[in-house]
């Protein structure tokens, strides 16, 4: 049986992240339309191929850095490393295979800052259908891909990290914590991993097997106590921008 993330819906639960909390970067993959990069009050990076933002997306932002462009080519553009910028805050929406998935997961654990926290969407199906990689057929409504599995594979490849799942609806929102840029075990086992993962549907590995593997946090709850699991990397207001006219 599979267990739903029944809580309120993610754009709420980013938007509401942002109006409250301060972070000093900010990185979206995956962001066509903006509705979740625009609230951001922060230095943020917004990588999409194909953007169509129809909206204020600078906003309260000191710096909103667009690149239309892969997560690949974004990465190995070098542009975190030339601006020598670590990640504080860093949310994977990208394209739901999990080749990408792990490839995006490793790139941004690397330029994250060791303090900082990955947010991960769409790792939380409810049925097997939106778990297809066959691009010429996807279901209607929400698609998942099989970045579902990237939840079995942090487990096994990287037990260090604390994995949190918020019952965001409609497919949850899973936190990262206790990132270490500076470990290599997923990139070094990426070939291997996608040899035993890229092609196993959800059938095959099992569902009961896993949802075994997480427990669902209340979003709401979260909310309501002031995100707890962001307080650590969350900047005084003191230093939000307050942009305004300085002539008429």
């Amino acid at each position: 049986m599979f267990k739903r993330a029944e809580g309120a819906r993610y754009k709420w639960l980013i938007k509401e992240l942002h109006s409250t909390h301060l972070f000093d970067w900010y990185l979206e993959i995956g962001c066509r339309s903006g509705d979740t990069f625009s609230p951001s009050r922060s230095k943020t990076i917004a990588v999409d191929p194909f953007f169509r933002v129809e909206q204020n997306a600078i906003g309260q932002k000191p710096a909103l850095h667009v690149f239309q462009a892969t997560s690949d080519d974004f990465f190995a553009s070098g542009f975190l490393e030339k601006n020598g910028i670590q990640l504080t805050l860093s949310f994977i929406d990208g394209m739901h295979l999990v080749e990408y998935a792990l490839r995006d997961l490793i790139n941004v654990e690397r330029n994250s800052a060791p303090h900082g926290l990955i947010m991960l969407h769409d790792l939380i199906p409810f049925t097997h259908e939106m778990t297809s990689r066959d691009l010429d057929k996807l279901p209607p409504g929400p698609w998942t891909g099989d970045v579902w599995k990237l939840i079995p594979i942090i487990r096994r490849y990287r037990p260090d990290l604390k994995l949190t799942v918020l019952d965001a609806k409609p497919s949850g929102v899973v936190v990262l914590s206790g990132l270490n840029p500076k470990d290599e075990t997923l990139k070094q086992n990426y070939d291997a991993i996608l040899a035993e993962f890229q092609e196993l549907t959800l059938q095959d590995y099992g569902v009961e097997k896993f949802t075994a593997q997480y427990e669902l946090t209340d979003c709401r709850a979260e909310e309501e106590a002031g995100f707890p699991l962001f307080a650590g990397i969350k900047l005084d207001e003191s230093q939000a921008l307050k942009p305004g006219f300085v002539s008429k």
